[in-house]
């Protein structure tokens, strides 16, 4: 049984495509291939430093935005274990998202010195903004493929996906 798409074969694979293929059931050698990808890696991280830069936002208080986006509650104290900040270092991070309309604080319910902090519509808005030019950007790179290593490369995303994520949307750690 083939991994590929329905009436595709090995002609409709790059010889590094076939290569890798034939190589992955060694780890080192998946390592080495994934060593490769470095080019790749290296245009998406300077394309999300520039589209940070552009919007004025550090990389700690992006991902204080989807701590508190993936979070149905949490305190200055969770997220600065999450984001792994001191907490007066979190504190001073999320006042700067609050000035900007991306979170608000709350009170807490059950214990009134404490405050929940929750992200805005605005807040949504801007990650919604970073995932769609991160997804074109990784777009831009799978598009020109032909259909067969496509269809490969959203294989592997969702085999990724399926098995690295726990239920509440968090990678799974080793």
């Amino acid at each position: 049984m083939s991994d590929l798409p329905d009436g595709a074969d090995d002609r409709d694979l790059s010889p590094a495509v076939i290569a890798a293929r034939d190589q992955m059931q060694n780890p080192r050698q998946l390592s080495d291939r994934i060593a490769m990808g470095r080019a790749l890696w290296r245009d998406l991280v300077v394309g999300f430093a520039a589209q940070l830069a552009q919007l004025g936002l550090g990389f700690a208080q992006l991902a204080a935005l989807y701590a508190i986006d993936g979070t149905a509650t949490l305190t200055v104290a969770d997220l600065a274990e999450l984001i792994g900040r001191s907490p007066s270092a979190t504190s001073r991070l999320v006042s700067e998202l609050e000035k900007r309309g991306l979170v608000e604080r709350r009170e807490e319910v059950a214990d009134r010195r404490q405050r929940q902090i929750e992200i805005t519509a605005a807040g949504h808005a801007l990650l919604a903004e970073v995932d769609g030019a991160r997804a074109e950007q990784f777009l831009s790179v799978v598009r020109p493929l032909p259909a067969a290593e496509r269809a490969l490369v959203a294989m592997g995303v969702a085999a990724l996906s399926s098995r690295a994520l726990t239920r509440r949307g968090r990678l799974i750690k080793s």
